[in-house]
């Protein structure tokens, strides 16, 4: 592609979060802190929540609001990401992530009662609890005045829990983490263009509709740094649509291409041109043909070409449309290859872009000559050699007469068999879901319908028809489901088993055992995680399950999975913990620490000492080990705490704390928290009460107001 006719001028500079900003969240993540390790009526938890609300008043007095967006290990603030590495800032972001939230706004009027109150409901860690907050009733999100929560779900972008999802292969996510992902851009996306409009004063959530996007991007007078953060997350979406399966990932396909559809032209040329970066424009629109609908790529490639100062001929043009109409219309044997040819052709061009024009006058007049027929968005009929002509829809009539005159007969019969044979059952279910009530009983037709033979044909097709395949779930049986474990075990793609066992997570607590069944130590990891995923989303494990024999599988995927099934079994409980703080996996081993914070049993605390005094371990880890041993009351866990804060002595020989460090400043908390009335540990908060550094100082007097930086 040659260059445009004048250089694009530089890319707006990062901007950095603002000292005053940084320090407000730097106060929330302590207060949180505290509420999380203090039992409630603790004397350091009302000063910290005052400390918060005081800096919350003071950004509120010149806005309205103060929103925070929230990513896995990053808050948004003010359109400028936090960074992942800060550990105070990491772990708050992380913990409202648990909580699957999207956002959390602050409005004038704040009163600290509030800020008391969602402090302590967000101290609860969903990981144990299994609560999460955005999962949870609307009316949770909503139950203060001057604070609302707003859940990553909105209409019909889904999010369950975690261990409801597989992670690819190779990868920690899988497809709740993508859906959660895509959700969440969705939402920033609507809180982005809507910005100008004031969302969020009087809604608990902004309009999330394409249409109203749409209306809101049209109307934003031209500014560079509002197109830069729209593109930007419209390149994170196309970017997330290029791999992902599932219904989240159609609804957030769908979604997109009406966003794009409902673009003024003007409009999306403006957010093609932004900031003049060619190859940022070639990324989302490559991106766009691996995700979008083929009308949204034809819309992107359009404005690219204006953008770009190149020509698209009108027969390619033609050309592409016609494509585009056999992707969408045609045929069930033509749409997938109508619609190959389209992202292929279209990919094509635009990394091989070079000419002004790229169509010379002998390839433009042979596009002019195959695009000369009309589109009419229907496939033809096909020719037999009789010359009459056959149509796909017969079938249909056929069937549609006898649910008309409620009378199914042989005819009707042989049209359903077709039908289920070929690829109209979709159009069946359609018709069969349309049928008069008082009509022919369609019983046996469904029971056709959702037979294993039918479903194990449907997950068979490459990609796997899930569309139809969620229409029917309600009425799967066992053995249909058993289907679907069959080409869990067989497909070589991981979109396709992703997509699998989301609807295996919809499947009746009677599977659980067919699903038992078919663990084996001869099957491939990712069968034996994904079989163990399935019963982890299953109503209730099998009656006599252990997953003794997975907790030692090679494979670390493998035995995370278990220990979450383990976890549910209170005699495997402690075997579980133990095996798993012994893991060299620092996944499970997290796993296992989070849920020691709830009952951590005598034999695991050395386990647990282990990892809160080992250096090489990650610092996470060893801080979630010290909460364990400030919780129980083990004697071995006193004496871990004191030697974490035993810095040795002074040249005058007396005692000293060790170096400033977070695992410092979780012990000296934990000795506070549960060990204050053993001499030994006032000892220690003594010397911490003496630092010069406000964090550790803070930590040992329960009742001081936390430092201002």
């Amino acid at each position: 592609m040659s260059s445009p006719t004048s250089p694009p001028p530089s890319p707006p500079e990062r901007t950095a979060l603002s000292r005053e900003l940084a320090d407000f969240l730097i106060e929330l993540s302590i207060a949180l802190h505290k509420h999380a390790m203090y039992p409630e009526g603790h004397p350091s938890l009302a000063p910290a929540a005052a400390g918060v609300t005081r800096r919350a008043e003071h950004f509120l007095e010149e806005r309205a609001t103060l929103s925070l967006g929230v990513a896995r290990q990053q808050l948004v603030i003010e359109g400028v990401a936090t960074d992942p590495k800060h550990p105070l800032l990491a772990e708050l972001a992380g913990r409202l992530h648990r909580h699957h939230l999207g956002a959390v706004t602050f409005h004038r009027g704040l009163r600290t009662a509030e800020v008391v109150d969602v402090l302590r409901t967000l101290a609860l860690e969903a990981e144990r609890t299994g609560e999460p907050l955005g999962l949870g009733p609307p009316e949770r999100l909503r139950a203060w005045e001057h604070i609302r929560l707003h859940s990553l779900t909105y209409e019909r972008l889904e999010l369950l829990q975690e261990s409801d999802t597989p992670p690819e292969e190779g990868s920690d996510g899988g497809r709740r983490a993508r859906g959660a992902h895509g959700a969440q851009l969705w939402l920033g996306l609507a809180r982005a263009a809507l910005v100008a409009e004031s969302i969020g004063e009087d809604a608990a959530a902004p309009p999330t509709e394409p249409a109203a996007i749409a209306r809101a991007i049209d109307n934003q007078p031209r500014n560079a740094a509002y197109d830069q953060v729209i593109v930007g997350y419209l390149l994170q979406i196309a970017d997330e649509l290029k791999d992902a399966g599932g219904a989240e990932a159609v609804s957030l396909r769908r979604r997109t291409s009406k966003l794009v559809g409902a673009l003024q032209p003007t409009t999306l040329r403006r957010l093609i041109e932004m900031g003049g970066d060619a190859a940022q424009r070639t990324r989302f629109a490559i991106d766009a043909t691996h995700g979008l609908a083929v009308d949204a790529v034809l819309e992107i490639v359009r404005a690219m070409a204006h953008a770009s100062h190149k020509t698209v001929s009108d027969p390619l043009v033609r050309m592409l449309s016609k494509l585009a109409a056999h992707a969408e219309q045609g045929t069930g044997e033509a749409r997938p290859q109508a619609d190959e040819a389209l992202r292929e052709q279209v990919h094509d061009l635009l990394t091989g872009w070079t000419l002004e024009d790229p169509n010379p006058d002998p390839y433009a007049r042979a596009l002019q000559r195959m695009a000369g027929s009309a589109v009419t968005g229907v496939a033809a009929p096909t020719r037999g050699g009789g010359g009459d002509a056959s149509y796909d829809a017969e079938p249909m009539r056929l069937l549609q007469t006898g649910l008309e005159v409620g009378v199914l007969g042989p005819g009707a019969w042989r049209a359903v068999g077709r039908l289920v044979e070929g690829d109209g059952v979709a159009a069946l279910v359609d018709v069969l879901e349309r049928a008069p009530p008082n009509g022919a009983d369609l019983a046996p037709v469904w029971e056709r319908v959702t037979s294993p033979e039918t479903v194990r044909r449907l997950a068979a097709q490459d990609p796997p028809d899930f569309g139809t395949l969620d229409r029917l779930l309600p009425r799967l049986r066992v053995p249909a489901f058993e289907s679907l474990l069959d080409a869990l075990a067989t497909s070589q793609s991981r979109t396709t088993r992703r997509g699998l066992l989301d609807r295996l997570a919809r499947a009746p607590r009677d599977v659980a055992p067919a699903v038992a069944s078919r663990l084996g130590a001869e099957q491939p990891w990712y069968v034996v995680r994904n079989l163990l995923i399935v019963l982890d989303t299953l109503p209730a494990l099998p009656e006599g399950f252990t997953a003794a024999p997975f907790a030692a599988h090679a494979d670390a995927r493998v035995r995370r999975e278990a220990l979450k099934l383990a976890l549910k079994v209170p005699v495997e409980r402690e075997r579980a913990l133990i095996g798993a703080l012994r893991d060299t996996d620092p996944r499970t081993a997290r796993l296992a620490l989070s849920a020691a914070l709830d009952n951590c049993p005598p034999l695991v605390v050395p386990l647990v000492v282990a990892v809160a005094r080992d250096g090489t371990t990650a610092s996470e880890l060893r801080v979630l080990a010290i909460k364990v041993l400030g919780r129980t009351r083990h004697p071995a866990a006193l004496a871990a705490l004191l030697s974490l804060t035993d810095g040795g002595n002074t040249w005058r020989g007396r005692p000293k704390l060790p170096s400033r460090s977070i695992e410092l400043v979780a012990a000296v908390m934990a000795l506070a928290a549960g060990w204050s009335r053993d001499a030994r540990a006032r000892a220690v908060l003594a010397l911490a009460a003496a630092s010069k550094d406000p964090d550790v100082r803070n930590a040992s007097d329960p009742g001081q107001e936390p430092a201002r930086r």
